[in-house]
């Protein structure tokens, strides 16, 4: 009677020994499988091409170092969910970011942008009418290039890019222009009206 009990406690064993082996592979890679031309299963290439990659981002071009992400809180503690939901209702008004070469092109569009409208600034020159025409000069089609008033000595603007959008501000301190990829819920560069 020892011999059949001592024999049904290995059975039990053994499948779970097998699901701690099974287990303990799962999620790890083998260092150089790809370079040694280690053959991939078609079930692991077809779930790797199911899962869409994001754009790297790296240095651009004039840039020291990636510059790292805004942080959108104000705060130093831990979030917890919000009481009032006026982040969740108003997503859709966040500008999406660019990343990759994407990026970079954004990056280089903010800094031509800057570049011309320097003049302006230097010589006090804050009429949304100069600040449009120096845009359009930079090649940017007239009915894509929006420019208004902002306060006593300064202007806003947006560029409607072919592939992206730029937007900022110049006053007699400072110019900012930024680059982004639109809107989560619109269509173009301007802000989504409305929401949920």
């Amino acid at each position: 009677m020892t011999r059949i009990k001592a024999t049904r406690a290995r059975l039990g064993v053994l499948p779970v020994a097998v699901l701690a082996v099974l287990a303990a592979g799962c999620g790890t890679e083998r260092a150089g499988s790809d370079a040694a031309g280690a053959k991939a299963s078609p079930s692991a290439s077809a779930s790797a091409a199911a899962v869409p990659s994001a754009a790297a981002d790296f240095p651009c071009p004039g840039e020291s170092r990636l510059a790292t992400p805004r942080s959108t809180s104000g705060s130093s503690t831990p979030e917890g969910p919000p009481a009032d939901h006026y982040a969740e209702n108003h997503g859709f008004k966040v500008p999406l970011p660019l990343h990759g070469q994407k990026r970079c092109e954004g990056l280089a569009a903010a800094g031509r942008v800057k570049g011309a409208l320097e003049p302006l600034r230097g010589r006090g020159d804050f009429a949304p009418e100069s600040t449009r025409r120096a845009l359009i000069a930079l090649g940017y089609p007239a009915e894509k290039v929006r420019s208004y008033q902002n306060g006593a000595t300064g202007v806003g603007f947006l560029v409607d890019a072919a592939s992206l959008c730029l937007e900022g501000t110049m006053s007699s301190g400072s110019i900012r222009a930024e680059a982004f990829g639109g809107y989560p819920d619109g269509t173009g560069c301007e802000p989504p009206r409305g929401g949920h």
